[in-house]
């Protein structure tokens, strides 16, 4: 069994990985809500981006129902990411049921949700913020000292990724970047939604195909799912007639 420790610096070796000159946004950032799921002792995650206007849209999640949750948030101009973005300051160690006053239409979906406690954390470039990762937990949690930490190192090697270092000292390009990853973020849901209506499966389960395709093939997510979208990628291509017949979330030899 591989120790806490031995999996942390895998993920982090996994998340470096993916800085490559032509690195997928929406890869990285489904790669950092996955890893916090993981790392964390939470069951929900979800990531927020700023776009050059500076709006918060929803860029990753995991698993599916974070999307819904995060969407929600957007609607109802509250919850703790959109703290985190109008104070750049994390939210620790929140029990849902005891932020009805501070987040009233929020906390009833995320108790219908079955969450009970949630935290933010922001997603930063040197002293910009780009974005904010929210997590959820269906237990009362106290996340320690070390635990956010982690979490924030994870959000931290994420930021440096989307800003790709070489442009995190001109605004413009940093707004361009943000651009580009909501831009994939769209069409990775356009493709999904796409191979729903083909397979009749729920657009969530279909990512990890979608994923699990450019991996194989040595493309970026983004490329496929304009494929997809474009009608240049067979759907039985990317979806199995058989979803049990191979693993779509193997990961990358």
């Amino acid at each position: 069994m591989v120790s806490r420790e031995t999996r942390i610096g895998q993920l982090f070796v996994e998340l470096a990985d993916t800085l490559t000159d032509d690195f997928d946004p929406v890869e990285l950032m489904q790669q950092l809500a996955e890893a916090c799921l993981e790392l964390l002792d939470v069951d929900a995650t979800g990531l927020m981006l700023l776009d050059p206007r500076g709006r918060p849209r929803l860029v990753a999640s995991s698993p599916d129902l974070m999307h819904d949750l995060e969407l929600f948030e957007l609607q109802s101009d509250e919850g703790p990411c959109l703290d985190v973005i109008q104070t750049g300051q994390p939210v620790l160690n929140v029990q849902v049921l005891q932020a009805q006053d501070r987040w009233p239409r929020f906390t009833a979906v995320a108790l219908e949700a079955g969450m009970q406690s949630t935290h933010a954390l922001p997603l930063k470039l040197r002293s910009t913020l780009v974005g904010a990762v929210n997590l959820f937990a269906r237990k009362e949690q106290h996340l320690s000292e070390g635990d956010v930490a982690l979490g924030q190192a994870l959000a931290d090697v994420a930021a440096i990724g989307l800003g790709q270092q070489r442009v995190t000292r001109d605004p413009a390009m940093l707004a361009e970047q943000m651009q580009a990853a909501l831009n994939t973020r769209n069409v990775v849901e356009q493709a999904k939604g796409m191979l729903a209506e083909h397979s009749g499966l729920h657009p969530g389960d279909t990512f990890p195909y979608l994923r699990a395709h450019a991996r194989q093939t040595h493309q970026t997510l983004d490329h496929v799912a304009k494929r997809v979208v474009r009608g240049q990628l067979s759907m039985a291509d990317v979806l199995p007639g058989d979803p049990g017949a191979s693993d779509p979330c193997e990961p990358r030899g």
